[in-house]
């Protein structure tokens, strides 16, 4: 999966550069290892700042905040992501098929998306807090 993308780095290199960006301990494992964080436990799961939402590994912006609603799931959930930011990957793992959500710059996992959500787009990006890196409204990433 890792040659798909533009950005490659080997897993030391990722965990390097996670430690320098002081990313949460769970990064890791959730951006290169599917993991995922236990619902309401993610740092911007209750965070409403004017912003945006970038790849924690790769700086990359998925999100602006204005699509961010409130699902009740636990996680960060978001109505649209930025054109182009997001591939999605078919996930038939733990017995159920869902849409894995993955940075199209670097394959960081950032989650799943759901058919769900609000309109107009009707989608949930239900995303991990440990995959995002929040810029406020007014600070370059």
């Amino acid at each position: 999966m890792n040659d798909e993308f533009p950005i490659r780095k080997t897993e030391a290199e990722w965990k390097a550069l996670l430690a320098q960006k002081r990313a949460e301990p769970g990064a890791f494992d959730v951006t290169r290892r599917a993991a995922t964080e236990r619902p309401y436990s993610g740092k911007y799961e209750r965070v409403w700042a004017d912003g945006s939402y970038h790849c924690i590994c790769c700086g990359a912006k998925l999100f602006d905040s204005g699509t961010k609603f409130d699902a009740g799931c636990g996680w960060p959930s978001f109505s649209q992501a930025v054109p182009g930011a997001i591939k999605e990957i078919r996930d038939a793992s733990l017995g159920m098929v869902r849409t894995e959500t993955v940075c199209a710059q670097c394959g960081a996992h950032l989650g799943h998306v759901f058919p769900d959500g609000p309109a107009p787009t009707g989608l949930r990006y239900c995303m991990n807090s440990a995959s995002l890196d929040f810029q406020p409204e007014g600070k370059k990433a």
